[in-house]
């Protein structure tokens, strides 16, 4: 496959998965707000006349509408609540050398990738790490720490500016923002539920049955239907689905192919035609000691290096696929050792 052709598929795979994991968020909101409604239809449809029925699906339609908004609202929002998230600035008029190195290596990756200048943002934290956010092209951001800026030499710090400069033209920006967003929101609202489960008492209200105090469930107990067993499992699945939300969107932003790490590094050293620096920058990012605390862990899958220091993405494997966001950096750093190394036989060639 040509170099065009792996970019525009690796375009084209991230609107799709955009896309999906729009469609899957809604579809797992849905899920709570039907199941919710189903559960409640149950419990009191066999409840005395003057009691609760419920019969309209209000809580499936209610949280329909409520998923699509926080889909759309996170879409229009995620590349400021990120940037928000880690206390960054923008870097208008630089102040010192290094501001104004950092702008100039911006502006020259930015010709070598033909793409239009980002912004540019420094994350108050002393942890050398860098990340991208935006919708596309026009909209993106860079976002370098002060310890990245510290620590880099001009060379290293511009091999990182253009890996992140492969995420924004490979469109991975608008897949890794999209699930920052739904993430941060959904943790909001995982929370808020938790708290409900655990000091509200009974879910539907008050400390009597869900019939309304009809006893629509002992009377289907008492007549002896699997049902009943049925139902009681139904509901404690609807209610580990509200706890466990956070949890899935977070391996939906985790499941993402770490693949993008390796085609971003490579097209790093395609725009300074020097991945041997890429290569040094990882290693001292790799032996920083302290994790990024300015970056979240909803925000991990946008940097250069997992700013939690998980050490499942050190390893190989189906789990580390599932629950890791990065490759392990020895084989990222080995391969651009090994480009370094052929561009370096080939020029000798020449």
């Amino acid at each position: 496959m040509s170099e065009n052709a792996n970019l525009f598929a690796q375009q084209e795979a991230n609107r799709r998965r955009s896309r999906w994991l729009v469609v899957g968020f809604i579809l797992f909101f849905a899920w709570l707000g039907f199941g919710g409604d189903f559960i409640l239809y149950e419990y009191t449809k066999a409840a005395p006349p003057g009691a609760y029925h419920h019969g309209f699906p209000i809580f499936g339609i209610l949280l329909s509408i409520i998923a699509a908004g926080m889909a759309a609202w996170a879409w229009k929002t995620g590349p400021q609540k990120v940037l928000w998230s880690t206390g960054a600035r923008e870097l208008i008029t630089p102040q010192t050398p290094p501001e104004t190195q950092l702008v100039n290596v911006v502006e020259e990756m930015a010709v070598a990738s033909g793409l239009p200048k980002p912004r540019i943002w420094i994350i108050p934290d002393p942890d050398p790490n860098a990340l991208a956010t935006g919708h596309d092209e026009n909209t993106s951001s860079i976002a370098v720490t002060q310890g990245l800026i510290d620590l880099c030499s001009r060379d290293e710090l511009q091999a990182v500016v253009a890996h992140e400069m492969g995420h924004i033209k490979n469109l991975d920006v608008r897949l890794m923002t999209q699930l920052a967003a739904l993430v941060g929101a959904v943790t909001l609202i995982g929370n808020g539920v938790g708290r409900t489960m655990l000091y509200g008492g009974n879910p539907f209200g008050g400390g009597r049955g869900l019939g309304g105090g009809g006893g629509g469930s002992s009377d289907r107990e008492e007549k002896g239907g699997g049902g009943g067993v049925l139902l009681a499992l139904l509901l404690a699945l609807w209610i580990v689905s509200w706890l466990l939300a956070p949890f899935i969107t977070r391996l939906m932003a985790l499941g993402v192919s770490r693949d993008r790490e390796y085609l971003a590094d490579a097209m790093s050293a395609q725009y300074t035609r020097n991945p041997l620096s890429l290569a040094t920058a990882l290693r001292k990012i790799e032996e920083a000691d302290a994790p990024t605390k300015a970056i979240k862990g909803g925000a991990a899958q946008m940097c250069i290096a997992d700013p939690t220091g998980r050490h499942v993405n050190s390893r190989e494997g189906k789990i580390a696929e599932l629950f890791g966001t990065h490759p392990p950096m020895a084989l990222r750093i080995a391969r651009l050792k090994a480009m370094g190394y052929l561009g370096t036989g080939d020029q000798g060639n020449a």
